[in-house]
């Protein structure tokens, strides 16, 4: 059955609350949003918006599946391998299965990025 999650403003959407993700792992002011996923019964991949508070960071991690990450506001930096990138609005990051990753906030707004993964490989 198809969704649609109406936006609210400020990168909001009706019926989509905001989650920490995960509480399990190393990492500071993050928050998700999943805007499709195990809800909306999507077979083949989830769609997630990711907020990076000013300062925060994303844990390191190294997953069997592949990322689409499309910054939507603020300024950050993405390691991938041993490598940091500079990122900012409209830039677009694709992070091979198997590689180091990790992201970070920087500057005095939060770093907004959608956030693509098959479905598979869900995340608590």
């Amino acid at each position: 059955m198809a969704v649609v999650h109406r936006h609210t403003g400020q990168l909001e959407w009706e019926g989509v609350p905001v989650g920490r993700y995960p509480p399990s792992k190393e990492m500071q002011g993050v928050s998700v949003r999943w805007l499709i996923g195990p809800q909306e019964k999507a077979p083949t991949f989830a769609l997630r918006y990711f907020e990076i508070e000013p300062g925060g960071w994303t844990s390191l991690d190294r997953h069997a599946h592949e990322h689409g990450v499309f910054i939507l506001k603020g300024r950050g930096q993405v390691r991938i391998e041993e490598e940091w990138f500079e990122v900012e609005f409209g830039d677009v990051i694709y992070i091979p299965p198997n590689e180091v990753h990790q992201l970070r906030s920087l500057g005095d707004e939060p770093l907004g990025f959608l956030c693509v993964i098959p479905a598979r490989e869900r995340a608590e």
